[in-house]
């Protein structure tokens, strides 16, 4: 588990909410403050697509891709006023992760692997990233963890998001 501060939250903004820059992420959760708190369960509702059309790859995951509520977010966020605080919960998607793990040769099998999670918190002045690692079962390794922090500050750096590390 990694902490990391942003450095220029207007920079980050523009990543989160405007650019692509995370569609490889799904939201699992938000939570966003301003006038009121705003709760949003990203769990897929698999009867909401019915069965009359053709499924399409983003409905068969358990969350929603970001790409397809970052709008919702950034509506309710944007303003006048910044918010009093907001959250959410992101995880990279299943074939990225898979992916990841076994092109660094991770000692803990990619399916043992639940998701590589990434907590986004904004506290009204600064917003931290916080990695973490859900797995199916226990292992001793921390070699999952490890791989996730240090791709996520590569993602980080090659898209030129700056930011601080925590201890």
């Amino acid at each position: 588990m990694k902490q990391l501060q942003i450095s220029s939250m207007k920079q980050f903004m523009n990543h989160l909410l405007v650019a692509d820059t995370f569609e490889p992420f799904l939201l699992e959760e938000a939570v966003i403050g301003t006038a009121c708190t705003f709760h949003i369960d990203g769990h897929v509702n698999p009867e909401f697509f019915g069965g009359d059309e053709e499924p399409k790859e983003e409905d068969s995951y358990e969350f929603r891709p970001w790409g397809k509520v970052k709008g919702l977010c950034f509506d309710l966020i944007k303003g006048k006023r910044t918010p009093l605080f907001f959250r959410f919960v992101l995880h990279l998607m299943p074939a990225r992760a898979t992916a990841l793990l076994e092109q660094e040769s991770c000692d803990v099998a990619s399916d043992e692997v639940k998701a590589l999670v990434l907590n986004i918190r904004y506290d009204g002045t600064k917003a931290t990233l916080t990695t973490g690692t859900a797995l199916r079962t226990f292992h001793l390794s921390k070699m999952p963890d490890a791989i996730w922090d240090k791709a996520l500050c590569r993602f980080l750096e090659d898209r030129g998001i700056a930011y601080e590390e925590l201890d």
